[in-house]
């Protein structure tokens, strides 16, 4: 874990390895480097103060968004218990249950994937407007300090873009996982992320092992050795 100083003076931690270990198996990706880590970045921040991730994509990059959230929301490949703390308080509610929840639940980065909530979701495309339908979540759900990562392989996806200029407008930071272009998603996220390649299940191929890493790091950051934990 080594400390990188940002222009700011802050100082934040960057897990060791990972990045090396993507770029040696897609070593194409060695080209977006400097972008992926100020993702990267971004999303430690988020963590760190508390905030939350929200995911919007179309398609399979729907689908992306998903497999992104439920990578976060448990664990990926290191455990996760809860806190000593948390976890007398659950036997203290129902000694039985609670004893069975203490060494069953995981902590987790909050992620919410924008793609998920069919009630919500069909109802505003059929009383509003199918373009607006992550923005709206967005507008919901989003506070100050979370970030929003689009996904759009074209980086032109309308209801994307939507939901962009929402967290713009809601001091929420952008993150844009996109094809060679970058699109309008490119131009308007704080960071993008263009892999490249242009045709979509192409750009799709590559834009899995970019969001793993990221898991990757994260997980190592909040909850490896030494690191400081999120718990509930």
């Amino acid at each position: 874990m080594s400390e990188r100083i940002e222009p700011s003076g802050k100082t934040w931690k960057c897990p060791e390895g990972y990045i090396d270990l993507l770029v040696g198996r897609y070593p194409r990706l060695a080209q977006v480097k400097k972008e992926f880590l100020l993702a990267y970045q971004i999303l430690e921040e988020c963590y760190r103060e508390g905030g939350k991730l929200l995911i919007a994509g179309n398609g399979g990059s729907a689908a992306d968004a998903e497999h992104m959230a439920g990578e976060l929301m448990k664990r990926f490949r290191r455990p996760r218990p809860v806190s000593r703390e948390f976890a007398e308080k659950l036997r203290a509610v129902d000694p039985k249950r609670g004893a069975a929840l203490a060494a069953s639940l995981e902590c987790g980065l909050t992620a919410l994937p924008l793609v998920a909530h069919e009630a919500l979701t069909t109802a505003y495309i059929n009383d509003v407007d199918g373009l607006g339908v992550f923005a709206q979540q967005l507008f919901g759900y989003g506070r100050p300090g979370d970030v929003f990562l689009g996904i759009s392989t074209s980086g032109n996806s309308e209801n994307v873009l939507n939901a962009a200029v929402v967290a713009k407008a809601l001091d929420i930071k952008v993150i844009g996982l996109t094809g060679a272009g970058g699109g309008e998603l490119g131009k308007i996220s704080d960071i993008a992320v263009k892999v490249p390649e242009r045709e979509t299940y192409l750009v799709q191929e590559l834009h899995l092992p970019v969001y793993h890493c990221w898991c990757l790091m994260l997980e190592e950051r909040f909850f490896g050795k030494d690191n400081g934990r999120i718990i509930r």
